[in-house]
């Protein structure tokens, strides 16, 4: 499946549903959706997204899933049964993360504290740094494990997957999200070869 740009266009300022298991151990939290997220109505489902792969090579999900034209039933399953949950911290799609001003990062990190409380999940991994110290008033904070729990869960903080961040490979991508995969007690597939 493929979209024009004035396709992508029309999904801009919409939302797209948290991928949300009724137990969940792991949250992963995005910015925010991507036009291609909003339309294809899937969590980093631009092609060009690293997310999923990553989460292939750290062995948290045990397949591709076929994000880059919408979850089947099956990718769904996938996740809900392993009991990870996927959310965003600011719910409006932009064509990049850019266009999102602090007020909406801290409006969307009070929401999502809200959100955790209901969730209880026992860990959240938080999908991009500069998001993360924006939105929590942490411009100091560093990828990993936070020393501040988000509600009652574990706070992780974990390197974007877009393809801007470029510096970051799947395998480091890889070995960042295992590591809070590992806190929240899911298990680690081998890696698909």
């Amino acid at each position: 499946m493929g979209f024009t740009r004035a396709e992508l266009e029309s999904f801009r300022g919409r939302s797209v549903d948290d991928l949300m298991p009724e137990r969940p151990r792991l949250v992963f939290v995005g910015i925010n959706p991507g036009l291609w997220t909003a339309a294809t109505g899937t969590h980093f489902a631009h092609p060009g997204n690293r997310f999923y792969p990553a989460l292939v090579a750290a062995g948290i999900i045990p397949r591709m899933p076929r994000f880059a034209d919408g979850f089947t039933e099956e990718d769904r399953r996938m996740f809900l049964d392993a009991g990870i949950g996927i959310s965003n911290l600011v719910h409006r799609a932009t064509a990049r993360a850019d266009e999102l001003d602090r007020a909406e990062l801290r409006a969307g990190a009070a929401r999502l504290a809200a959100d955790v409380a209901a969730w209880h999940p026992l860990v959240v991994a938080i999908v991009g740094l500069t998001a993360y110290r924006q939105g929590f008033g942490r411009p100091k904070a560093r990828a990993g494990r936070q020393e501040e729990r988000l509600a009652d869960a574990e706070l992780w903080v974990v390197p974007n997957p877009s393809g801007l961040n470029a510096h970051a490979t799947v395998a480091d991508l890889a070995v960042a999200y295992a590591q809070p995969a590992r806190a929240a007690g899911i298990e680690l597939h081998p890696p698909v070869r």
